[in-house]
């Protein structure tokens, strides 16, 4: 009778010893499992005051400091009428804010206009180089050498033909665009993983087929970084085009305050379109991340 006690206590000993042994590892586990959801970092109310942020604003506030206390006029021995102090251009602005913004719209809607039809137009000509490089290829080259003409030549044209308008600085803006996103989009298209693309054909993939799910996508990337390209270049060619031919506009009125000597509403202009071109460049950023986030540029 003893032994078939002892033999009938172990079992219950050794049920006992798992059950105990494993009390402590199940709230290991939950705590390991509910560890990540309870330690969660709180959530600092001046995340954005990091370096990459604070640095640039404190060298933009020190350089203006230096520009309004008039150290760069003793430097470079230049006079307030060369070289408006910051708060005579900021006053200029306050006086001539609805004429401003009025000509910073105008000017906007000539570069968004023409960066739309040159970047479309680039993108179609990456698309044919690609699809047909014999007949294609040379068209890369055309529109290089168009984008080698100076947009001073350009503006008489584009003037000529179509008229005093805002379709002429939209001409030329479509004209300085469009080289880059030609030459960016074709080498996105071009520089496919051969492994992906003899994947492709071992489907039986067609040529639209491997566009659309392959040489497309892979050139989304070089897409963007052409469009941030011309997000200030078409300020640029949208400015110089109001130099010569043109009765509104940020260039327009540059110009002429230039030649009445109005120099802080010269600057004002310039700082106007300073700020457009970047809004234009954040705007095409955003854009970036919002249709390319599965690219690994976009994971960090």
């Amino acid at each position: 009778m003893e032994s078939n006690t002892a033999v009938r206590e172990v079992p219950i000993i050794a049920s006992a010893g798992k059950e105990s042994a494993s009390a402590p590892l199940a709230s290991v586990n939950n705590g390991v499992s509910s560890g990540p959801g309870k330690r969660r970092s709180p959530r600092r109310p001046f995340g954005w005051l990091n370096p990459g942020v604070i640095l640039p604003l404190l060298a933009g506030i020190l350089f203006l400091l230096l520009w309004e206390y008039q150290v760069f006029h003793k430097l470079f021995d230049l006079k307030k009428y060369q070289l408006p102090l910051p708060s005579a251009i900021a006053e200029a602005m306050r006086d001539n804010f609805s004429l401003l913004l009025s000509y910073t719209g105008y000017t906007l809607t000539e570069a968004v206009a023409g960066m739309l039809i040159g970047s479309a137009c680039g993108f179609l000509i990456a698309l044919a180089a690609t699809a047909w490089p014999r007949w294609g290829g040379g068209s890369l080259t055309l529109v290089a050498a168009l984008n080698a003409v100076p947009i001073v030549a350009l503006a008489p044209i584009m003037n000529l033909w179509f008229g005093d308008g805002i379709g002429s600085r939209a001409a030329i803006v479509t004209a300085t665009t469009m080289a880059a996103m030609a030459i960016n989009a074709y080498k996105g298209m071009a520089a496919v993983d051969p492994l992906a693309l003899d994947l492709m054909h071992s489907y039986a993939a067609g040529k639209p087929a491997v566009f659309r799910y392959l040489r497309i996508r892979n050139s989304l990337p070089y897409v963007f970084t052409a469009l941030k390209i011309n997000a200030t270049a078409s300020m640029i060619g949208a400015i110089v085009g109001e130099f010569f031919f043109s009765s509104r506009g940020l260039g327009y009125l540059l110009s002429n305050s230039i030649k009445v000597a109005k120099m802080p509403l010269g600057w004002s202009c310039i700082v106007l379109a300073a700020i457009a071109g970047v809004i234009f460049y954040l705007i095409v950023e955003r854009l970036e991340k919002v249709f390319i986030k599965w690219h690994s540029s976009q994971r960090s």
